[in-house]
């Protein structure tokens, strides 16, 4: 089934998704035509390759991500350093569930790949099953660790037949994604799956 993706700040850079690839790009209304039975989702915002986090080990590994019924206990942000080492320490099983939610919270940032040395099973299957792509880190972190790290690391340009891997930001255009961060996610598509949808 072709899914047709626009964005309303963004209407010349519309995919058009078969599948887990990407089979166009170009202006909306060009594709629609071209297309007229082709699902179509519309998103505010800016249409984008979607970020690359390069903090994947201190966010996934080093970092437990609490689940909800344990708010009152822990808060509803990561909890780091020692007391993390601590958690995974006293119950190693916490380290899948964490890795799950804390990619599940990177899709919602507008992730779509991530980079540094995996090093846990937990880790390594939490991003290959949701399907994130794994890259080089670059080569200075400005730190500290963040969901929506300084500066944003957009992936390079989307190609025809290239993977269907993508994030739509409701910011009028990418100089307000840089300045309002990557909370601003609508939506994320990995291997032309909706992972994410701002409800």
């Amino acid at each position: 089934m072709l899914t047709l993706h626009v964005a309303d700040a963004t209407p010349g850079t519309a995919v058009l998704v078969e599948g887990a690839h990407i089979a166009a790009l170009g202006p909306y209304e060009d594709l629609a035509a071209a297309h007229p039975r082709a699902r179509v989702r519309r998103w505010p915002g800016i249409l984008t390759p979607g970020l690359l986090n390069p903090y994947g080990p201190e966010l996934l590994e080093q970092a437990y991500h609490p689940d909800p019924r344990e708010a009152d206990e822990f808060g509803t942000r990561p909890v780091t350093g020692e007391r993390a080492r601590a958690l995974f320490r006293a119950e190693p099983s916490r380290q899948g569930a964490s890795a799950r939610r804390g990619v599940q919270r990177m899709l919602a940032h507008g992730t779509v790949a991530v980079a540094g040395e995996l090093r846990s099973r937990a880790a390594l299957d939490a991003v290959r099953r949701a399907g994130l792509a794994v890259d080089g880190r670059p080569p200075n972190l400005p730190g500290p660790a963040s969901f929506s790290p300084r500066p944003l690391v957009l992936l390079p340009g989307l190609t025809v037949g290239g993977p269907a891997r993508f994030a739509v930001f409701d910011v009028p255009d990418p100089a307000a994604l840089v300045r309002l961060g990557a909370s601003t996610c609508v939506a994320t598509v990995v291997a032309g799956r909706l992972v994410h949808r701002r409800a």
